[in-house]
């Protein structure tokens, strides 16, 4: 089962960091560009921005708690520096966008750059390897489509059946049976 990607009819909110806000613009511009792309409107975007990557779990909570949105897109950037603080903030902030999305049951798209220089983040925000914003919206609109489409039909879970049964009856045939290898006679 695919998801489509679809924004039309379907709201999002943004959580974007303002420490690093140079890649940080960046990846909601593409974001949004995306969004927009897909058929989101306007009216059905919202942006809330929060002073660091740290405080984007917490307002990307709240936010999936209203039940107002179809997923919750988290953008951000961080760099390593010298000291233990990154992997510490990474850590915390890559488990809390998880754990809002599995308690709260609204998709997050995880859009937080971790990168070990400014060159990489620059490059991930749309100078080399595309934009990480502009990933993280198509990932929230397939979440989002495909998490109606899984609450959406009670008839669901015969069409998942039927579509691994299908699958697994397909494999069966690729493997041909071995044929039974007989014992070898032993002369006396």
């Amino acid at each position: 089962m695919q998801a489509d990607l679809n924004a039309s009819r379907k709201r999002f909110a943004i959580v974007v960091s303002r420490f690093n806000s140079f890649i940080t613009e960046r990846l909601l511009l593409s974001a949004l560009d995306g969004l927009v792309q897909l058929g989101a409107k306007e009216k059905d975007l919202a942006i809330v921005r929060v002073p660091g990557a740290f405080e984007i779990p917490l307002a990307a909570r709240e936010l999936a708690q209203t039940k107002k949105y179809d997923a919750i897109i988290c953008l951000g950037c961080l760099l390593r520096g010298d000291t233990a603080h990154y992997d510490v903030i990474v850590n915390e902030v890559t488990r809390g966008i998880g754990q809002s999305a599995q308690e709260t049951g609204v998709p997050h798209a995880f859009g937080v750059l971790t990168c070990e220089t400014l060159e990489q983040a620059i490059d991930r925000a749309g100078l080399k390897m595309g934009n990480k914003g502009f990933e993280a919206a198509l990932a929230a609109v397939e979440m989002a489509n495909l998490k109606q489409s899984v609450v959406g039909r009670s008839s669901l879970a015969v069409g998942t059946r039927k579509a691994v049964s299908y699958q697994l009856s397909a494999l069966r045939k690729r493997r041909k049976p071995k044929p039974p290898t007989r014992p070898k006679k032993r002369g006396r």
